[in-house]
């Protein structure tokens, strides 16, 4: 996965509390075998009326917020169902980090495995970007080193895991960081007694 350090774009604010995965990525668009493909598919049901027509006041549907790169969402963002989905749909769609006051565990999670950038602030500094993304053009900067997020007079700073920070500096999913071991895998692979399973 790419490696992230810094995070500088437009921001797009969600403003709705409790957003689960069904409501990101519905579950008629988890039919596909690849993991890119699903952004055209990103909250679906908010984008799109029932003749399958756009939705203009919802905000991914304004022009004003046309590739915007940071989403600024409301307090438990990406609960629910434990779909990797809908972290790869806000991922294709050309987002590259999420802000929020809290997040769902396996959807944090998720994020961190494929580099999209999950950053819990508090509500009143999350509700303050929302309105600073109000005005656009916005811009916000997130200083991953540094634990900052910084706009036009606003800035913070935000806690995370020191071990997903690493993962995510170095560009590290599950896979990569167990290739860093892969020495020591292959040392005990080639000690264990040939009637034993192996990995080949």
């Amino acid at each position: 996965m790419k490696a992230v350090s810094t995070v500088t774009g437009k921001m797009a604010p969600l403003k709705r509390a409790h957003v689960d995965t069904d409501q990101i990525i519905p579950k008629q668009f988890l039919k596909r075998i690849e993991r890119h493909g699903y952004g055209p598919f990103l909250f679906y049901d908010w984008r799109f009326d029932h003749e399958d027509e756009l939705v203009g006041d919802f905000v991914l549907n304004q022009p004003e917020y046309d590739g915007s790169s940071v989403l600024v969402a409301g307090p438990n963002f990406g609960t629910g169902s434990s779909r990797e989905h809908a972290a790869w749909s806000l991922e294709d769609w050309g987002f590259d980090a999420v802000i929020a006051p809290s997040f769902g565990d396996i959807f944090y999670n998720n994020c961190v495995n494929i580099g999209l950038l999950p950053v819990v602030l508090d509500l009143d500094e999350v509700t303050t970007l929302q309105s600073i993304a109000d005005q656009v053009p916005n811009e916000v900067r997130i200083d991953l080193a540094e634990q900052t997020v910084t706009a036009e007079g606003f800035s913070a700073s935000f806690e995370i895991d020191p071990h997903a920070k690493g993962r995510l500096l170095a560009g590290l999913d599950n896979i990569g960081e167990t290739l860093l071991h892969a020495d020591a895998i292959d040392r005990y692979e080639s000690a264990r007694y040939g009637f034993k399973p192996t990995m080949a």
